[in-house]
């Protein structure tokens, strides 16, 4: 039996930014610089931080409310921010010029993924119930992936609401979005046809993060939801082929190792978790946060496992995986 990972604190950094911390995300090295983390907070700032030690290298302003999400490109040059004010900021990553500003109606971005090539970035569409495609060569909007609404109901109906997009995960081959609704809901889409294929059924609360593993031929989605479970689903055979739990409160991220070995968890209970995914079991349980932990994220590839993990308490904490 393989070794399983362990995690060993590295890092913690207090008061990381001025207000609670949302969102998480590492920008992949490039030639000139290894890989840095990018988080967003409710102060209206993204922060860019240098591992091991944390040094915070830059403060980006320009949301004016507080900032739900960030995405790093594959090539680690340019990186986007999302906030409640209904813009994205695509920004290069060395010199903080924006590149680009889409903006949306209100309540209609929340979080952001670029594709594994880097062609499309990939907006969950909150209020819209879909998920918009803006082309990284152009930054128009080339395409709207709607969820269709339950047989008999009216656009005017409730159900919308229920409907409401809040997370996006692109497959490793670019080939399949899913997205995670407040009502528990996950949905498919083919995105070279623009086609809503099926939904994926089995949480009843909002499903706030979501990721494929990564294998190239990776069909194994996993979700983090409000219901304290985390799920895993065969995506085309739509089935769910395992579940987690043991966080004593919502999930409200997930990540998956490089490796695709281990998973790791944020939730309102404070805690960050490791799970095994062929034990289903969770091996380690850090308490490092004070307050719920918005964003766990495992750095890609390259020379030593690293997580970041982002909460309410302000702070950042880092990790070593072996």
């Amino acid at each position: 039996m393989a070794k399983s990972m362990k995690l060993a604190g590295l890092k913690s950094v207090e008061n990381a930014h001025d207000e609670s911390v949302w969102t998480a995300t590492w920008v992949p090295a490039t030639d000139s610089r290894p890989s840095l983390l990018l988080t967003g907070s409710l102060d209206e700032t993204v922060k860019l931080w240098r591992p091991d030690e944390l040094d915070p290298i830059r403060t980006n302003t320009g949301h004016c409310l507080g900032v739900v999400s960030v995405a790093a490109h594959p090539s680690g040059v340019i990186a986007a921010s999302a906030a409640l004010d209904s813009f994205v900021r695509v920004f290069d990553v060395d010199t903080n010029a924006t590149i680009a500003t889409l903006e949306a109606p209100p309540s209609e971005v929340w979080q952001l993924q670029f594709d594994p090539k880097g062609k499309t970035l990939a907006v969950a569409g909150g209020g819209s119930a879909s998920i918009k495609l803006w082309d990284t060569a152009t930054w128009r909007l080339v395409a709207t992936l709607s969820i269709p609404r339950p047989e008999g109901t009216k656009p005017s109906d409730k159900s919308s609401s229920k409907k409401f997009v809040l997370s996006v995960a692109w497959s490793p081959d670019g080939r399949r979005l899913a997205c995670g609704s407040m009502d528990g809901t996950i949905s498919i889409f083919d995105v070279a046809r623009a086609k809503f294929l099926h939904h994926l059924e089995g949480h009843n609360m909002p499903v706030r993060s979501l990721v494929f593993s990564p294998e190239l031929d990776s069909r194994k989605l996993y979700s983090a939801s409000d219901d304290g479970h985390v799920h895993i689903y065969d995506v085309e055979g739509k089935a769910i082929i395992g579940a987690m739990s043991g966080h004593s409160g919502w999930v409200l991220s997930v990540d998956v190792s490089p490796d695709g070995e281990a998973i790791a968890t944020g939730s309102s209970d404070k805690t960050v978790r490791l799970w095994d995914f062929k034990m289903r079991a969770a091996l380690q349980v850090m308490s490092n946060h004070t307050d719920q932990v918005w964003a766990v994220a495992f750095r890609p590839g390259g020379r030593g496992g690293r997580l970041a993990s982002v909460s309410d308490d302000k702070s950042i904490s880092l990790y070593h995986c072996s």
